[in-house]
């Protein structure tokens, strides 16, 4: 099969040869992959492990210096890079509202206009992906916790008990722009993409970060409004939030969401036998544990670990780490990742 072929069928719980593979990895990985791998080309890397989808996004503006090592992004991310020993890597700090003292204030912000995006390649990757019968993936729409991390974690969720107008206006206006952005890149792209991504973590590691009852406030209509525009285009719709997210499954399910990404491990309900329950009008992306398993696994483990998973899940499922492969991981596991699933 081709890999459009797998994730079509596998979208549609039709049999496939294998699961479907899609790769994330942090740039400082990929340090260490290509010191292992003695070149340093993504593409033939994932040519050579048959990954079946590709990711692409607009250029985004340059990020503002702000001195003293920080940077701040078009949206008001605030950041720092740590080193790792392979590359730096992104530390979020304080963001550009965190100390805003009202919502006259959050308004009056510079917000990013979509003509600072810029689509001159998107086209061009997506017709050789294509070429090669590749699926596609597309984007990182945010619509609840990019806007928290501008506002501050802490003040986020203290506005969403004591200001709620606040979270509604920012989450408005992220959700306007990445509706406005995915209807740019699908016409950039010629309508050549399956898969649009939209992120927002509300899980932690012990349990959901807020109520069910605020989820369905802040959370679900911004994400209802992103999968029907998605759906409309014909194309499908992934939800990233990372953390034991059991009890939100209804509702991303409600909300239109095609496929759960990364499907952390961390929780009893997280696990394949209890997410099989929602088999039938989910698919799953990820699964693979990356705290403990990918970083400090044998190859042998890791081959075990994937090919569990992928039987586990069963039809419906995407074989990807359950989140970024980190730059602790080392390259021959990532290899192995890919080499558990030769059929």
């Amino acid at each position: 099969m081709t890999g459009i072929e797998r994730v079509n069928a596998t979208l549609n719980r039709g049999r496939t040869d294998r699961p479907p593979f899609d790769f994330w990895a942090e740039d400082a990985t990929l340090n260490r992959l290509f010191k292992h791998l003695g070149h340093n080309d993504l593409e033939k890397f994932l040519d050579d492990m048959r990954v079946d989808i590709r990711a692409f996004n607009a250029e985004e503006p340059a990020f503002k210096e702000l001195g003293g090592g920080a940077y701040e992004n078009m949206w008001g991310e605030r950041f720092v890079y740590r080193e790792t020993g392979w590359g730096p890597m992104r530390e979020d700090t304080r963001g550009a509202l965190y100390d805003a003292s009202g919502i006259e204030e959050i308004m009056a912000f510079d917000w990013p206009d979509n003509d600072a995006m810029n689509y001159g390649l998107l086209l061009e990757k997506c017709l050789s992906a294509r070429d090669k019968g590749l699926a596609v993936r597309y984007g990182f729409a945010d619509i609840w916790q990019r806007p928290a991390l501008v506002r501050g974690l802490e003040n986020h969720l203290a506005d969403m008990a004591g200001e709620p107008e606040r979270v509604h206006y920012m989450s408005r206006v992220f959700t306007e722009f990445y509706l406005e952005e995915y209807r740019r890149a699908w016409e950039a792209s010629r309508g050549n993409i399956d898969i649009f991504l939209i992120v927002s973590d509300v899980g932690s590691q012990r349990g959901p970060l807020i109520s069910r009852d605020m989820f369905d406030e802040f959370v679900a209509p911004y994400l209802t409004e992103m999968t029907e525009l998605i759906h409309g285009f014909g194309a499908r719709a992934m939800f990233h939030s990372c953390g034991d997210i059991a009890a939100f499954i209804p509702s991303i399910i409600r909300c239109g969401a095609d496929i759960l990404n990364p499907v952390q491990p961390v929780g009893a309900g997280m696990t394949p036998a209890e997410l099989k329950v929602y088999a039938d009008k989910i698919r799953f992306h990820g699964g693979v544990d990356v705290q403990w398993l990918i970083p400090n696994g044998t190859v042998e483990e890791v081959r075990l670990g994937v090919r569990r998973c992928a039987e586990e899940f069963g039809a419906g499922y995407f074989a990807c780490p359950a989140h970024l492969f980190q730059p602790d991981t080392p390259a021959e596991n990532i290899v192995a990742f890919y080499e558990a699933l030769e059929k």
